[in-house]
């Protein structure tokens, strides 16, 4: 009798086409829910016609003026929550300690009195910020 020759199957191949389809709809998903997970305060920021900053690879530590004159600032989980004065310094200081080229940055509200952006920037440079930028919206019609 013939012996016959065992056939084997060849070994059994994963199809990927369902796995890279989750990926781009769970890639949809990230791309729209993540500028809803942006926290922030609501401010009116004055507008003004200047050269946007370069970007750097570091995030930059932002205090916020609300028309109120409170300050906010965009370190922690409570970064809608409103800080005092000695807050400000205390957490500016220990950024610039471990990351000292971290850009400082005042956003304060088109309606708030000039002093407290004032303040805001004196409280900085009082923590070692060496300059302090001001944070503005373009003008309206501004085609950059």
């Amino acid at each position: 009798m013939a012996r016959q020759r065992s056939k084997k199957r060849p070994m059994a191949e994963i199809n990927v086409v369902p796995y890279i389809d989750v990926m781009l709809v769970m890639l949809v998903i990230f791309m729209v829910t993540a500028p809803l997970l942006t926290q922030g305060v609501q401010v009116e920021l004055p507008a003004a016609d200047a050269e946007p900053m370069s970007t750097e690879s570091i995030e930059p530590l932002v205090v916020t003026v609300d028309a109120q004159g409170r300050l906010y600032m965009n370190l922690g989980e409570n970064s809608d929550q409103p800080v005092s004065e000695d807050v400000v310094v205390q957490r500016t200081a220990a950024v610039l300690r471990r990351k000292p080229r971290t850009p400082v940055m005042v956003r304060g509200d088109r309606s708030v009195e000039y002093g407290a952006v004032v303040r805001a920037m004196v409280l900085l440079q009082q923590a070692g910020a060496p300059s302090v930028g001001l944070v503005t919206e373009p003008p309206e019609g501004a085609g950059r």
